[in-house]
């Protein structure tokens, strides 16, 4: 058996994929960043003291900051009004689930997305005639007649409203906020929430339903729009280029018809897509994206999911090794619990069969996980419940086998941007998995894109 790789093994994988492909795509590129273990939980902590009434002093007390460091940190952070809790919406419900005991200690940085929201929130409540968000308020039969109408004479009804665009690193709490802000809307409104994936899957389904009209994208926009003029986007990640080229024609539709989005993400709106095939094409987005959005970084240094787990991945090389990677699955779920298979629920309402998990720890043969029909948005919701994959027997690519090749890359950055880990057996080192004998694979996956990138083009008008 050859050495173990250790730490930082799927950031070596990422990187060494990249660093094969990169020479045919352009798409691909390598970087190499220490991997943060963590349990996939956007949460903050639960806090035992609700003695002091004012968040500032909760925060002080809690982070052991004195009032000046926190100043230092974040002069806003210091200044929370009694009017700032005295109203309704998020910052009023985060103030009720700290003094309640269900979080603990109010994030510097949290609170400033928390004001965002808040903004958000009472221009929303003051908008609500205008924005058409109450789907009682608007008859059907004005419903038609402005569709109608705007057959016949397009027009834009862009809302007076920005939304907002909550980035920042994995586990900071952005799901957490984005969800507490969603629920205090009131459910006459016409909102959805809705994970990123699932979002763009049904996009898709549209499109295949319309298909032969002129500008389906239109319709699908329209479409969304009668039904959520509030769009609450989770995990805003683009990462197909069949995704990347209707994005700012779909959004300009959708921005036309009055709809207001929300979304949370780990990238910068300028690093979305970035070193993907034809980004020319989706930048136009990006600038739609800010200017119809506050853009905010939640800058915590903290991430909340890895509280429970400070364990390393694991690459073992060789074969007949799944005695030894069952062992060391077994030693992290814990020596007196049993893993049992499951089934979990992962995008739009499809199931995904775990062979063995338990403790937020999966276990998967290589076959049943990059050698079926699985996309991101699977490895996606995967991750939505497991914090760690031992994955078994991962071969050496070449022609043969690109299918799998192509799937085991989208699994890795997956995994990268969830910071998930990795425990895997392998054939060879993360170096050694393309074979030199047989690189045609990585320009037939080349071209496989650009196929892509050409159909979905058909969608792209000027």
């Amino acid at each position: 058996m050859r050495p173990v790789i250790r730490s930082s093994s799927l950031s070596r994988i990422r990187w060494a994929l990249r660093n094969n492909q990169e020479r045919y795509s352009s798409t691909l590129y390598s970087k190499s960043r220490k991997l943060l273990i963590g349990v996939n939980q956007n949460q903050a902590l639960v806090n035992t003291n609700t003695d002091n009434s004012s968040l500032y002093s909760r925060l002080s007390i809690f982070r052991g900051l004195s009032a000046e460091a926190v100043e230092a940190a974040d002069p806003a952070a210091t200044r929370l009004t009694v009017s700032d809790v005295n109203r309704k919406g998020p910052l009023v419900e985060y103030e009720r689930r700290i003094n309640d005991g269900e979080l603990m200690t109010g994030d510097i940085c949290q609170i400033g997305a928390l004001r965002e929201l808040q903004r958000l929130y009472d221009e929303l409540v003051d908008s609500v005639d205008t924005c058409r968000l109450d789907r009682y308020n608007t008859s059907d039969k004005s419903s038609r007649s402005r569709w109608f109408w705007s057959r016949l004479m397009p027009q834009t009804s862009y809302s007076p409203v920005k939304g907002l665009y909550l980035y920042g690193g994995v586990g900071t709490g952005k799901t957490m906020l984005m969800d507490l802000f969603f629920d205090q809307l009131p459910c006459t409104w016409k909102k959805q929430r809705i994970h990123f994936h699932d979002f763009m899957l049904s996009v898709h389904s549209r499109l295949q339903k319309h298909k032969g009209l002129s500008d389906p994208l239109e319709v699908v926009a329209q479409e969304i729009a009668h039904d959520a003029i509030l769009l609450c986007l989770d995990e805003f990640m683009v990462t197909d280029v069949a995704d990347a080229l209707i994005l700012n024609r779909l959004f300009g539709h959708l921005f036309s018809n009055g709809v207001i989005l929300v979304a949370t993400s780990n990238r910068n709106p300028d690093k979305l897509y970035e070193g993907g095939l034809q980004r020319d094409l989706f930048l136009p987005f990006i600038s739609s994206l800010k200017e119809r959005s506050v853009v905010h970084e939640i800058g915590s240094e903290v991430d909340y999911r890895k509280l429970t787990s400070a364990e390393q991945g694991f690459y073992f090389i060789g074969k007949d090794l799944s005695t030894l990677l069952k062992q060391k699955f077994q030693q992290l779920i814990g020596d007196n619990v049993v893993a049992r298979p499951q089934v979990v629920e992962v995008v739009m309402g499809r199931k995904l069969q775990i062979p063995l998990g338990a403790n937020g720890c999966a276990y998967f043969p290589f076959e049943d996980l990059c050698d079926r029909p699985l996309g991101a948005a699977d490895y996606f919701g995967l991750f939505k419940k497991f914090h760690t994959l031992a994955l078994e027997g991962i071969p050496v690519f070449g022609l043969h086998n690109r299918t799998a090749a192509y799937r085991f890359v989208t699994l890795v950055d997956v995994m990268y941007e969830n910071r998930a880990r990795l425990l895997c057996t392998a054939e060879a080192s993360p170096q050694e998995l393309r074979d030199e004998t047989d690189g045609s694979w990585l320009q037939e996956h080349h071209r496989d894109q650009e196929r892509t990138m050409s159909l979905s083009s058909a969608w792209i008008t000027n």
